[in-house]
């Protein structure tokens, strides 16, 4: 997260960088991120 989000924008509010760090774990990390409950695969597939 530290290089995929924060490194790349600067922030006006602390409103802001929050909805984007949720925005980047819900939309992005929770749908690529392989579980091992599905067998190592990522939610998609």
């Amino acid at each position: 997260m530290q290089v995929e989000l924060l490194s790349r924008k600067r922030w006006e509010t602390r409103v802001e960088l929050a909805n984007s760090i949720h925005d980047y774990i819900e939309l992005f990390h929770n749908t690529r991120r392989r579980h091992s409950s599905l067998n190592m695969l990522t939610p998609a597939e």
